[in-house]
């Protein structure tokens, strides 16, 4: 595509010079001129014809001068650029056309090697400022699709907090903040039949659209999965050999799955590699469960997964949470620690599942003050009501 330059002057021998001077340019479709003789007649050019890349004006002419035309110029297009042309000492309009938005300037008598030079920097800055706006077209593009990932990925993360039959002494919250538009962290609870609740929480490697993916998928497997298999541990085996056979970019998600018994309190659970949870009894004691042992799905196919036990007793509550907690860093880079989130939970034995799970969240963010969030921020709490 040729560069189109329009020149507007009210010398008529202009056009001729220009045509000789550019003559190669113009023959190998480099440039193509087109010619006003003043302000009114560029705009009904510009007007009809668009496309031009430069303007290159003269100030004093009649009916509309070159200030008036750089003026309506500034309206229609930022990437037009204009040169303007004066006589040589005319400073004043030309620190005026300078001020209003003109890139460039020559002066008359126009010493046309100098006008070669200045048409080809303001056309290489031309095509800069072009790739500038074409890259963040593309940046805003890619932002609407973040924006719509990450309102997929919220949708698909449970938000009816209700789940439980009447009567029962159950009540659930979680919430998942993400690092970026969308991330690898991920929590889940269903109804396996009216007495059984399926809890899940996990957190994939990496950042960003690869780890909302695996998240998906390793969400949805896990779901699928626990509705087929009884046990939590057979149920992980599954899902880490389907995520083994098929993961090119050998990814991995860590993944806390357990079955609660809604009429005993008991939960079965199985953790494969993920934080262990912790208990907090009606007392106000706070503990951790022990470690599991067992690896993060998606790195070993057929390895052989090991279940836990508990029982959560009235007034105890289990809290589920991703390191995007306990890892979180203060500009020191001190991290919040499990220590930390102990200490809070023991002041926290009469608060409701939400209340818990909120002021994690803020006593986390409190902590890291003025260092910005690099990592998801999950947790799954469970409350086992006082009768």
């Amino acid at each position: 595509m040729p560069v189109k330059i329009l020149v507007v002057d009210d010398e008529p021998d202009l056009q001729i010079v220009i045509r000789q001077i550019f003559g190669k340019k113009i023959r190998e479709n480099q440039y193509q001129f087109a010619f006003a003789h003043n302000g009114i007649e560029a705009l009904e050019k510009l007007k009809h014809n668009g496309g031009f890349d430069l303007v290159l004006s003269d100030i004093n002419m009649p009916e509309m001068d070159g200030l008036a035309l750089l003026a309506k110029l500034n309206e229609m297009n930022d990437l037009l650029k204009t040169v303007m042309v004066s006589a040589y000492g005319d400073m004043k309009n030309i620190r005026a056309a300078m001020n209003c938005g003109a890139y460039d300037f020559v002066t008359k008598p126009i010493d046309f090697k100098d006008l070669e030079i200045t048409i080809s920097k303001t056309l290489q800055e031309l095509e800069t400022l072009k790739q500038a706006v074409e890259a963040n077209k593309k940046l805003d593009h890619i932002q609407q699709e973040l924006n719509v990932a990450k309102e997929i990925q919220q949708s698909i993360l449970p938000r009816n907090f209700s789940i439980f039959p009447n009567g029962c002494q159950f009540e659930i919250y979680a919430e998942m903040i993400s690092a970026k538009e969308v991330g690898g962290d991920f929590y889940d609870f269903f109804l396996i039949d009216k007495d059984h609740l399926g809890l899940v929480i996990g957190d994939v490697s990496g950042k960003g659209m690869p780890a909302a993916i695996f998240m998906a998928i390793s969400q949805t497997l896990i779901k699928a999965t626990a509705f087929k298999v009884g046990s939590t541990s057979d149920c992980l085996y599954q899902v880490n050999n389907l995520l083994s056979q098929y993961n090119p970019r050998a990814m991995f998600v860590t993944l806390f799955y357990g079955v609660l018994n809604l009429l005993t309190g008991e939960l079965d659970y199985c953790n494969g590699g993920h934080n262990h949870p912790c208990i907090l009894s009606a007392d106000g004691q706070a503990r951790f469960s022990e470690k599991s042992g067992n690896l993060a799905l998606g790195i070993l196919e057929n390895f052989g997964y090991k279940s836990n036990h508990l029982v959560l007793q009235p007034g105890d509550t289990l809290v589920l949470y991703t390191d995007g907690i306990t890892e979180a860093m203060d500009i020191h880079l001190n991290e919040f620690s499990e220590e930390r989130l102990r200490t809070y939970l023991q002041q926290a034995a009469d608060s409701s599942a939400e209340e818990i799970i909120n002021e994690i969240i803020k006593e986390v963010k409190a902590f890291a003050g003025e260092a910005p969030q690099s990592d998801d921020i999950t947790s799954l709490v469970i409350k086992c009501t006082q009768s």
